[in-house]
Protein backbone atom coordinates (compact mmCIF):
# COMPACT_ATOMS: atom_id res chain seq x y z
CA UNK A 1 0.00 0.00 0.00
CA UNK A 2 1.67 3.59 -0.85
CA UNK A 3 0.64 6.48 0.96
CA UNK A 4 0.87 10.26 -0.42
CA UNK A 5 0.80 13.16 1.22
CA UNK A 6 -0.02 15.86 -0.90
CA UNK A 7 1.78 19.21 1.51
CA UNK A 8 1.20 22.65 1.01
CA UNK A 9 0.11 26.26 2.50
CA UNK A 10 -3.16 26.18 0.52
CA UNK A 11 -3.98 29.86 0.61
CA UNK A 12 -6.53 29.39 -0.49
CA UNK A 13 -7.51 26.27 -2.01
CA UNK A 14 -7.94 26.48 -6.00
CA UNK A 15 -9.48 23.78 -8.65
CA UNK A 16 -5.97 23.53 -9.20
CA UNK A 17 -5.31 21.80 -5.94
CA UNK A 18 -8.48 19.96 -6.49
CA UNK A 19 -7.14 18.82 -9.82
CA UNK A 20 -3.70 17.36 -8.21
CA UNK A 21 -5.67 15.56 -5.41
CA UNK A 22 -8.40 13.90 -7.47
CA UNK A 23 -5.30 12.72 -9.92
CA UNK A 24 -3.78 11.96 -6.44
CA UNK A 25 -6.13 9.50 -4.99
CA UNK A 26 -6.30 7.50 -8.38
CA UNK A 27 -2.11 7.39 -8.25
CA UNK A 28 -1.97 6.30 -4.69
CA UNK A 29 -4.02 3.96 -2.55
CA UNK A 30 -4.26 6.54 0.17
CA UNK A 31 -3.63 10.68 0.29
CA UNK A 32 -3.09 12.58 3.32
CA UNK A 33 -3.73 16.76 1.98
CA UNK A 34 -1.24 18.51 4.60
CA UNK A 35 -1.97 22.39 5.35
CA UNK A 36 1.24 23.54 6.30
CA UNK A 37 1.56 25.92 8.70
CA UNK A 38 4.26 28.63 7.78
CA UNK A 39 5.02 31.04 10.36
CA UNK A 40 7.14 33.00 8.35
CA UNK A 41 3.73 33.76 6.27
CA UNK A 42 0.73 35.81 7.11
CA UNK A 43 -1.88 33.84 5.56
CA UNK A 44 -5.35 35.02 4.43
CA UNK A 45 -7.13 32.70 5.35
CA UNK A 46 -6.73 30.25 8.67
CA UNK A 47 -5.32 26.86 8.55
CA UNK A 48 -8.61 25.60 10.39
CA UNK A 49 -10.47 27.34 7.55
CA UNK A 50 -8.74 25.54 5.10
CA UNK A 51 -8.89 22.67 6.20
CA UNK A 52 -12.83 22.68 6.80
CA UNK A 53 -13.35 23.74 3.29
CA UNK A 54 -11.32 21.18 1.89
CA UNK A 55 -13.19 18.86 3.69
CA UNK A 56 -16.51 19.98 2.28
CA UNK A 57 -14.90 19.95 -1.43
CA UNK A 58 -13.79 16.48 -0.61
CA UNK A 59 -17.76 15.49 0.49
CA UNK A 60 -19.04 16.16 -2.85
CA UNK A 61 -16.09 14.62 -5.00
CA UNK A 62 -16.10 10.77 -3.92
CA UNK A 63 -12.67 10.06 -3.12
CA UNK A 64 -11.77 7.00 -1.52
CA UNK A 65 -8.92 6.96 1.49
CA UNK A 66 -8.40 11.33 1.51
CA UNK A 67 -7.84 13.18 4.66
CA UNK A 68 -7.20 16.64 5.45
CA UNK A 69 -4.37 17.68 8.43
CA UNK A 70 -3.21 20.80 9.74
CA UNK A 71 0.86 20.30 10.37
CA UNK A 72 3.53 22.49 11.95
CA UNK A 73 7.27 20.73 11.36
CA UNK A 74 8.51 19.23 8.53
CA UNK A 75 6.99 17.52 6.15
CA UNK A 76 9.57 14.36 5.91
CA UNK A 77 8.68 14.11 9.98
CA UNK A 78 5.08 13.88 8.82
CA UNK A 79 5.62 11.33 6.63
CA UNK A 80 7.55 9.21 8.99
CA UNK A 81 5.03 9.19 11.42
CA UNK A 82 2.23 8.88 9.05
CA UNK A 83 4.40 5.92 7.15
CA UNK A 84 3.89 7.69 3.72
CA UNK A 85 6.67 7.01 1.43
CA UNK A 86 5.67 10.28 -1.54
CA UNK A 87 5.29 13.23 -1.37
CA UNK A 88 3.19 14.38 -4.27
CA UNK A 89 3.12 18.03 -5.46
CA UNK A 90 1.70 19.80 -8.64
CA UNK A 91 4.21 21.75 -11.27
CA UNK A 92 2.77 24.50 -13.39
CA UNK A 93 5.75 25.71 -15.39
CA UNK A 94 10.21 25.42 -15.27
CA UNK A 95 10.00 27.73 -12.08
CA UNK A 96 7.79 25.48 -10.46
CA UNK A 97 9.73 22.64 -11.22
CA UNK A 98 13.21 24.39 -10.46
CA UNK A 99 11.87 24.93 -6.88
CA UNK A 100 10.30 21.74 -6.77
CA UNK A 101 13.56 19.50 -7.79
CA UNK A 102 15.85 21.69 -5.34
CA UNK A 103 12.94 20.77 -2.66
CA UNK A 104 12.66 17.24 -3.12
CA UNK A 105 16.68 16.90 -3.15
CA UNK A 106 16.47 18.50 0.52
CA UNK A 107 14.13 16.33 1.44
CA UNK A 108 15.62 13.14 0.02
CA UNK A 109 18.76 14.16 2.44
CA UNK A 110 16.60 14.59 5.41
CA UNK A 111 14.58 11.13 4.72
CA UNK A 112 16.47 8.87 1.63
CA UNK A 113 13.04 6.98 1.96
CA UNK A 114 10.62 9.32 0.57
CA UNK A 115 10.13 10.18 -2.72
CA UNK A 116 8.76 12.96 -4.82
CA UNK A 117 6.10 12.41 -7.18
CA UNK A 118 5.58 15.93 -9.37
CA UNK A 119 2.61 16.09 -11.19
CA UNK A 120 2.08 19.24 -14.17
CA UNK A 121 -1.09 20.83 -13.99
CA UNK A 122 -3.90 20.47 -16.35
CA UNK A 123 -3.16 23.69 -18.87
CA UNK A 124 -6.69 25.24 -17.76
CA UNK A 125 -5.03 25.86 -14.11
CA UNK A 126 -1.87 26.94 -15.55
CA UNK A 127 -2.54 30.80 -14.51
CA UNK A 128 -4.18 29.83 -10.77
CA UNK A 129 -1.85 31.16 -8.56
CA UNK A 130 -2.85 32.11 -5.18
CA UNK A 131 -0.98 35.53 -5.30
CA UNK A 132 -3.09 35.71 -8.50
CA UNK A 133 -6.26 34.94 -6.67
CA UNK A 134 -5.53 37.28 -3.52
CA UNK A 135 -5.01 40.38 -5.97
CA UNK A 136 -8.19 39.49 -8.07
CA UNK A 137 -9.62 39.75 -4.71
CA UNK A 138 -8.74 42.24 -3.53
CA UNK A 139 -9.40 44.46 -6.74
CA UNK A 140 -13.10 43.17 -6.66
CA UNK A 141 -12.27 40.66 -9.66
CA UNK A 142 -13.98 37.91 -9.99
CA UNK A 143 -12.41 34.52 -8.96
CA UNK A 144 -15.20 32.18 -9.24
CA UNK A 145 -13.18 30.30 -12.31
CA UNK A 146 -10.29 29.93 -10.08
CA UNK A 147 -12.15 28.35 -6.50
CA UNK A 148 -14.63 26.53 -5.41
CA UNK A 149 -17.95 28.46 -4.36
CA UNK A 150 -17.43 27.78 -0.28
CA UNK A 151 -13.80 28.92 -0.66
CA UNK A 152 -14.82 31.87 -2.62
CA UNK A 153 -17.57 32.54 -0.28
CA UNK A 154 -15.16 32.57 2.50
CA UNK A 155 -12.56 35.18 0.38
CA UNK A 156 -15.68 37.29 -0.18
CA UNK A 157 -16.76 37.52 3.26
CA UNK A 158 -13.22 38.32 4.85
CA UNK A 159 -13.35 41.04 1.96
CA UNK A 160 -15.96 42.84 3.13
CA UNK A 161 -15.24 42.32 6.87
CA UNK A 162 -11.57 43.89 5.70
CA UNK A 163 -13.45 47.16 4.41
Amino acid sequence: MVKAVFPGSFDPPTYGHLNIITRGAVLFDSLDIVVAVNSQKEPLLKAELIKSLFEEQLQTMNLKDVKVVIYDGLIVDYCRNVGAAVLLRGVRSSADFNYEFELSILNKQLDDKIETVLIPTEPKYFVLRSSTIKELLNLGGDISAMVPPAVESALLKLREQKT
